[in-house]
């Protein structure tokens, strides 16, 4: 294994976070959502995962964002993992309930759910 990317897995903590929220954002071709909503969602993520201590050197949340996630209706979408949760209308509101009501509670927020595709170990 290189070591250069255990490193760099270690300081970022990949092997402690229990969950990882994708966010379509910044899309090169905006359809299911202005770049402006969907940019101005993924800094409010950034902010509320560092504020509420979820991100950082050992992170329960990891966050990644995603170009496009294909859906294009409703966005900014997000998936949320291991569960394979998929989310609609991502905007700020959205994402503070998502963050604690199944970031942090393990609860899936169903208002907002689309379609649910668990990781299978």
């Amino acid at each position: 294994m290189n070591t250069e990317l255990q490193s760099a897995a270690g300081k970022l903590g990949i092997e402690k976070f229990r969950r990882h929220i994708f966010l379509c954002t910044d899309a090169t071709e905006p359809k299911c959502s202005p770049r402006e909503k969907s940019l101005a969602a993924w800094e409010f993520l950034k902010r509320r995962l560092a504020e509420l201590n979820l991100a950082g050197p050992q992170p329960l949340v990891y966050r990644t964002k995603a170009n496009c996630l294909r859906v294009c209706v409703r966005g900014p979408i997000a998936v949320v993992y291991p569960e394979g949760t998929w989310y609609h209308s991502c905007g700020p509101e959205t994402l503070e309930r998502i963050i604690h009501e199944h970031l942090i509670a393990g609860k899936i927020v169903e208002e907002f759910c689309f379609a649910k595709n668990p990781l299978s170990v």
